[in-house]
């Protein structure tokens, strides 16, 4: 049989895939359903600024990932940094540190900061979660104000995530196919499929629905120069809002001084937002991953599950940019012997 694999979905795990086999000689062709690349890694033009879905902050201490994303971009600096908005207007460092300290009790952290956050970004109580997510905003004894104070790698890609994507794309070797859906009939005579979509979705739901949370972006534009102090504002209250972000405080983002664009995130169900889905749910008693572990027992010996919704895990970028690499080398050594 020819060496030919098909990759579902271009998003970057299988933009990044298709890019090493294609180096190697394999012919790939890669099937997006959407109109566009990128999956959730992608920027658009909003006036004179660059908008990102998220927004994403590469961060990352992996100098393999590092070096190879250096081939598809120039990159800029920039040290993530948030503030949280109390009930009474006033913003104050998160993750909490010493100074937040000064404005929240100890004792009170917890259900002014992260319980009400989780309870909107997950639909969730704070106890029906995995710890694991809360503690990946840890709560600080000193005055470190950064978001991602370990990475020593902290960028932003200078023309936009769009345009690292469409440089990876311009191998070409890759073929690719744009609004396409998945049909049975893609796999027929080829040897290999690296898949990214739905695990759950591609075995037709036979043990049941994992569930995932997306988001709503909802953009607003005010006619002054700058509203904020920082990039991400994020809420305390009840309201159905996580955070705001404020997007000419990035770098590379524009500069109207007399306009500023924002966008507010409200999380939902995933269904409710036309089937995007962005994140999946790590309960505390770990029912959807067993439920994940039972299609995983079924997967052909010519697939291979990819991603965040095909191996139903939440990581960030430089995690799926490790992982695609990782999987496709191990793929190329074996001669497709999976």
């Amino acid at each position: 049989m020819k060496k030919k694999v098909i990759i579902l979905g271009a998003g970057p795990v299988g933009l990044i895939a298709g890019w090493l086999l294609s180096k190697k000689n394999w012919d790939v062709k890669i099937y997006e359903k959407n109109s566009i690349t990128g999956g959730m890694c992608r920027s658009w033009k909003w006036g004179k600024f660059t908008v990102d879905t998220g927004p994403h902050i590469f961060h990352t201490s992996n100098q393999l990932v590092i070096d190879w994303l250096k081939k598809f971009t120039k990159w800029v600096n920039y040290e993530h940094k948030v503030l949280a908005k109390l009930n009474n207007g006033k913003t104050v460092p998160f993750p909490p540190n010493i100074e937040t300290l000064k404005s929240v009790a100890y004792d009170d952290l917890i259900d002014t900061f992260y319980r009400p956050y989780t309870e909107k970004m997950w639909g969730k109580s704070l106890e029906e979660l995995n710890p694991k997510i809360i503690n990946r905003v840890p709560i600080r004894s000193d005055d470190e104000d950064r978001y991602f104070p370990k990475d020593k790698f902290q960028k932003l890609p200078h023309e936009g995530y769009t345009k690292l994507v469409e440089n990876i794309l311009t191998h070409p070797s890759i073929k690719i196919q744009l609004n396409t859906c998945f049909d049975e009939s893609m796999q027929k005579n080829v040897l290999h499929t690296f898949n990214s979509m739905p695990i759950d979705e591609y075995f037709h739901f036979c043990f049941g629905e994992l569930p995932y949370r997306s988001i709503k972006f909802h953009h607003r534009t005010v006619n002054k120069r700058k509203e904020n102090s920082n990039s991400v504002i994020n809420f305390t209250d009840r309201s159905k809002y996580t955070r705001e972000t404020e997007w000419k405080n990035f770098p590379a983002h524009g500069n109207n001084p007399l306009k500023s664009h924002l966008t507010k995130e409200e999380p939902c169900d995933y269904k409710d937002n036309n089937f995007e889905r962005y994140y999946p749910i790590n309960d505390a008693n770990g029912e959807n991953r067993k439920k994940y572990n039972r299609y995983k027992k079924i997967i052909p010996k010519n697939t291979t599950f990819i991603g965040r919704c095909g191996q139903y895990v939440y990581i960030d970028m430089d995690q799926a940019v490790s992982s695609s690499l990782a999987v496709s080398r191990k793929f190329i050594k074996s001669g497709g012997i999976n």
